[in-house]
């Protein structure tokens, strides 16, 4: 038992970087979408308590703020797009960073461009 709550804590202190580079991981050698697993995480013993809870949430990038290139290095970082590309989605602000995803993930992905100095909304 020590040892899931050592491993919980793992997780709950990973960075943004670690949990995109984790659910790759899950995803190529395991073939396990991250998404999927949270929704079977979330279908556990409480699943009548979160159906009304949202699940997916979409990071919605409003402005860059004053540091403009930083957001974009950033953007570049967390969703594995091009430079050209992560200039686009931060130039077309506001505009969805990453779509689809864990609240936890949102949360982090959020912190990490309200860091950078963006101004982000989650949906």
């Amino acid at each position: 038992m020590a040892d899931l709550k050592d491993f919980a804590e793992q997780l709950v202190n990973l960075t943004v970087k670690e949990v995109n580079e984790l659910a790759n991981i899950l995803k190529d050698e395991y073939g396990i979408e991250p998404a999927a697993a949270a929704a079977v995480a979330v279908a556990g013993p409480a699943a009548g308590e979160a159906a009304d809870e949202q699940t997916e949430f979409d990071v919605i990038l409003k402005a860059a703020g004053g540091s403009k290139l930083a957001v974009v290095k950033l953007v570049k970082e967390l969703t594995g797009l091009g430079l050209k590309e992560a200039k686009g989605v931060v130039d077309s602000a506001p505009a969805p960073v990453k779509e689809g995803v864990s609240k936890e993930e949102a949360e982090g992905l959020k912190a990490s461009l309200e860091e950078a100095g963006a101004e982000v909304e989650l949906k």
